[in-house]
């Protein structure tokens, strides 16, 4: 089948593209190239749009046919959307809309939704479930939160039914060294850790070291970018194969915190990683650790390069092949 990937050029879709196409499907990526990148495009067409011109939506799913939707284009720096949530709601939510009215009138019924942990807030269990809780710390978590409730309120008016799955912390590279992760600026911790680790900057600021947490930094759940890329694609199986919608977590049950990623990357690199104490940043909470388990039963997805050091080396790799910004 053709599915129609908005935000493909980015970092965690152009994965899922690949993986789509490995699974016997074409992606067909539509993206505005803002943050994304023409070289990620790889497994598919391109078209070049931006989700907020509605007719550029509606020609694409029309033209090509399109029989479902994976939904990756947002804006989502935690950061940005705590100064600037205008933004982050125009383009989460309002050009969300846009997207789901032309698949509602192109007949496409099937959508996958990048979703993210960041709409449950701060954390109040040691693994956080799908029924934790929903009260985030900020804009960005707010409109995936948003547009979550819309995709529920759609369902039972039209018939769209979708898989939304909340991402915990994305990272890694392929391992083919295919595509990576690659942002300008980079807000991302494991890139600026590899990044200081070639020198090319001078110390990891680390944001806040009086978290309660064992070692006072903040603590995530980081999950290789390819075994995302591979939940979505057995989302888009179990839609079209008929299953009922699902608002999923994607972790490992596993938290690493800052300090850690700076000792693994120092370990995997052979060098001294300087690091700098800084403020907390607005918005981020302490811990964020997965609970992925109904992933696992629903999907059958397993996270199989999801450990700290093969993240790290995959990214290394990446980093080091120079395709990555520096």
């Amino acid at each position: 089948m053709k599915v129609l990937v908005t935000g493909g050029a980015g970092y965690v879709g152009s994965h899922a593209c690949k993986a789509i196409a490995r699974a016997g499907h074409e992606p067909v990526t539509f993206d505005n190239l803002s943050t994304g990148h023409r070289a990620a495009v790889r497994w598919g067409p391109l078209i070049l749009g931006d989700l907020g011109d509605e007719g550029a939506v509606r020609r694409a799913l029309k033209v090509e046919g399109v029989q479902a939707v994976m939904h990756f284009a947002a804006s989502a720096y935690v950061g940005a959307s705590v100064s600037d949530p205008r933004a982050y709601y125009a383009n989460n939510v309002t050009n969300g809309l846009l997207l789901l009215d032309a698949m509602l009138d192109a007949g496409v019924r099937h959508l996958i939704f990048s979703s993210s942990c960041a709409i449950f807030g701060a954390q109040r269990t040691p693994l956080l479930d799908e029924t934790h809780a929903q009260e985030p710390l900020n804009p960005y978590g707010e409109t995936k939160r948003a547009f979550e409730q819309v995709l529920r309120w759609y369902e039972g008016a039209y018939g769209l039914r979708s898989v939304c799955l909340r991402y915990f912390n994305a990272a890694g590279a392929d391992p083919e060294g295919e595509t990576g992760e690659e942002h300008d600026p980079e807000p991302h911790l494991i890139p600026n850790v590899l990044r200081t680790a070639a020198r090319a900057r001078p110390f990891v600021e680390v944001f806040g070291a009086d978290y309660p947490t064992p070692d006072g930094t903040a603590v995530r759940d980081y999950v290789h970018v390819s075994d995302l890329a591979s939940a979505h694609v057995l989302a888009l199986d179990h839609l079209t194969g008929g299953g009922a919608s699902l608002q999923l977590n994607l972790g490992t049950g596993r938290g690493h915190s800052v300090r850690d990623v700076v000792e693994t990357t120092a370990a995997v690199c052979g060098v001294e990683i300087p690091t700098r104490i800084c403020p907390r940043r607005a918005g981020d909470p302490p811990l964020l650790v997965a609970d992925g388990r109904v992933a696992q039963r629903a999907l059958g997805w397993t996270p199989r390069l999801s450990d700290l050091e093969s993240i790290v080396r995959s990214a290394w790799r990446w980093y080091r092949r120079g395709d990555a910004a520096q």
